[in-house]
């Protein structure tokens, strides 16, 4: 699936970077999987409720792509930093063409729910526990500009 084959290959790339660079890359790569976990459980959350109310009309992916950025990488990033994102927001793609990249061929949605639910149950006990290490070396206070 393309989500885990871009994470898979952003943490080869880290892992090879050079040691000078290895505690803002670690950081980076945790708030860009905050930003994952994040953004996967809005559009979950965001389905589910679609389906659960008949008629009820469904944020765009770019209002759901702002709100996990806002949530977990703003407080981190400086006004360049931001005023890229805020680009970056216009380049987004219809909500159905994202899912569409994420389901795949001949998925059905309810399982990418169930692959999304696996993947954020796999994921937060790592990133907590990556938090709780980064704190613990007051690195979690970096900021980008």
């Amino acid at each position: 699936m393309l989500m885990f084959d871009v994470l898979y290959i952003t943490v080869l790339y880290l892992i090879n970077a050079p040691l000078l660079m290895y505690s803002s890359s670690y950081c980076n790569i945790t708030r860009s999987m905050d930003f994952t976990v994040a953004l996967l459980q809005r559009l979950e959350k965001e389905e589910e409720e679609e389906e659960e109310e008949e008629g009820s009309d469904q944020q765009s992916l770019a209002q759901l792509v702002e709100d996990a950025y806002k949530v977990s990488l703003k407080p981190w990033h400086g006004w360049i930093s931001s005023a890229a994102c805020k680009i970056a927001l216009k380049l987004i793609p219809e909500r159905a063409i994202f899912v569409g990249w994420l389901m795949g061929e001949n998925q059905s949605y309810s399982l990418l729910k169930v692959e999304i639910e696996k993947l954020v149950q796999l994921l937060q006990p790592f990133l907590d526990d990556i938090h709780a290490m980064l704190a613990k070396f007051k690195l979690d206070r970096l900021k980008s500009t």
